[in-house]
Order: C-alpha cells, then structure tokens, then sequence
C-alpha cells in the first residue's frame, strides 16, 4: 500500500455502491482473510472484495459493512467467515490447465512409480488446491492411461482445498462438455460416464481419488510423504514469508525423489529445491 494511502482516513469511502464501504472496512476484511488464509489482498482489490461481499451483506439482510465485520470478527460469525473466504478465494481450472506438467508426470515421473506400485509400494500424489476437481482428476487421467489397473494397488491421490463447496462439487465429479474438451476423447470415452447430459468421473478416476478438506497455513493432518505435490497458482496469493512457510511444509512432507509442481507464474525461491523443469522441482539430492 502507497504512503498515500496509509494517510487516507478510516472512514473515507473506497467504493461507490449501494453499501458504504470504507478503508476500515476493508482493512478488518483483508486482516482477517490473511489470518484465516494466508492471502493477501491489497487496496487495489478493494472493488472486487465489496462486490462479491455486497451479495453476502444482502442475503444476510445487513445494512451496511460495519455490521458485516462486526459479524465475521465475532463467536456467531464462524459460518460467515467460512462463506466470506469462500467467496474470495478464486476458483480458476480446467482439465490437463499447463500440459507441460502432465506431459512430465506421464513421461517422467508416473513410469517408475508405477513399477514401484507393482511391486507392492505405497505412492501417493496431492492435489493441494484441487478446486472442482479438474486437477486431481487429471492426474488421475494421467496415470490410468499408463496405469489402468492402478486402482487396485497401493496409489491413491489427496486432493483438497480449502473452500467446502468447491470440494463438494470436485466430489460430485460431473463436468458439461465444454468443460471436458481438453480432455482427450479416447481417455474421456474410457474412464468417464456420460449421464443426464454431463461427463461423469468413472468408478476407476473416483476410486484414485479422496477428497478433504483443507486450509494450507492450518495443520496438515496426513501421514507419510507424497511423490507428487501439485500446488499451482495458490502461493501467488500469499506475501512472501508465507510462501516460503509453504515450501518449507512441502519439503517436509516430499518424498526424496517426489516432485512439486507450481503454477505458472510463481518459482520456489529456497536452496532446499533444484528445477526440474518449467515450474518443476524436486528436492536436492534426489534422483534427476
């Protein structure tokens, strides 16, 4: 935030609509969802925080944000905290998003861990923000086409997120057909079912995948190490000490051959990682 902006006063009006919205307002929202969540939001994000706010103010019956902070900052406001960073966390997917990072774990990754699989090995992938779902069932996707029988060995995928309702859908599995087109047809015709005029998940991607969910500053209740984290496009969100507290909690919980995928605008900045490719690392003193 500018100088300029630290001098403007509390109660001066960032938006214009139908709520008063002040800088107060809008520190209390954006301290409170940096505790809650780790994101940051600064002041230029103000008109996007009261706009999809507004919508919770009105269905609330609330007359104005005072009495919205004073709900979420309070005891009774546990649910309506759960709403509110639902509401402004951004929930942007699609299937194989970044091929490059499929192309890597099918060509790169999947082949030996699929040997392991076989030979009675426990492999486990994690989804860290999995939204609707797109991603893990990717990754599924992926190793089904290399793996058909993978369900019935030791190889599951965790996908979670931190938003409920995203993960109630991912949990649904159902896509319409727009959403499916990046999926190839033979792996979509083999492993999908097509019901009530959408694209289902089928027994096998489902059986591959567990769904829960998960808040990545809060604690991390899984046991054992992952061979492969997908975390993309969610640390861009977090300031910097925060995103270096995620590498750190990745590094702990990577296998020493695993690999960590990121998003395409975000790189891991610690000595701990050495790049395995575009937005891919693995931890130094593994395997290349």
């Amino acid at each position: 935030m500018s100088a300029a902006a630290n001098l403007r006063p509390r109660d001066e009006r960032l938006v214009d609509g139908e709520f008063v919205f002040t800088g107060e307002n809008f520190r209390r929202i954006a301290t409170l969802m940096r505790s809650e969540t780790g994101i940051h939001l600064p002041e230029a994000k103000a008109t996007l925080v009261y706009s999809r706010l507004a919508k919770r103010l009105r269905q609330l019956g609330l007359p104005n944000f005072d009495a919205y902070c004073e709900l979420i900052a309070s005891d009774r406001g546990e649910a309506e905290r759960n709403a509110m960073v639902a509401a402004l966390t951004t929930n942007v997917t699609r299937f194989f998003r970044e091929p490059h990072h499929f192309e890597h774990l099918r060509d790169r990754v999947l082949p030996a861990l699929a040997e392991a699989a076989r030979r009675g090995a426990r492999v486990r992938m994690w989804s860290s923000a999995c939204s609707s779902g797109e991603e893990p069932y990717s990754m599924a996707l992926t190793l089904l086409a290399l793996m058909p029988e993978a369900a019935r060995f030791d190889v599951r995928i965790l996908a979670t997120d931190i938003d409920p309702n995203v993960v109630a859908t991912a949990k649904a599995g159902a896509y319409s057909d727009h959403a499916v087109e990046p999926i190839p047809a033979p792996l979509r015709e083999r492993w999908m079912t097509r019901v009530d005029g959408k694209w289902r998940a089928g027994e096998e991607m489902r059986a591959l995948v567990r769904f829960n969910t998960l808040n990545l500053i809060g604690a991390w209740p899984m046991k054992g190490r992952f061979d492969v984290i997908f975390c993309r496009n969610v640390v861009i969100y977090f300031e910097q000490e925060t995103q270096d507290l995620i590498w750190q909690r990745f590094q702990s919980v990577l296998a020493p051959n695993g690999r960590l995928y990121v998003g395409h605008s975000e790189r891991v900045d610690s000595p701990a990682y050495a790049s395995d490719g575009l937005t891919i690392y693995r931890l130094r003193g593994g395997a290349a």
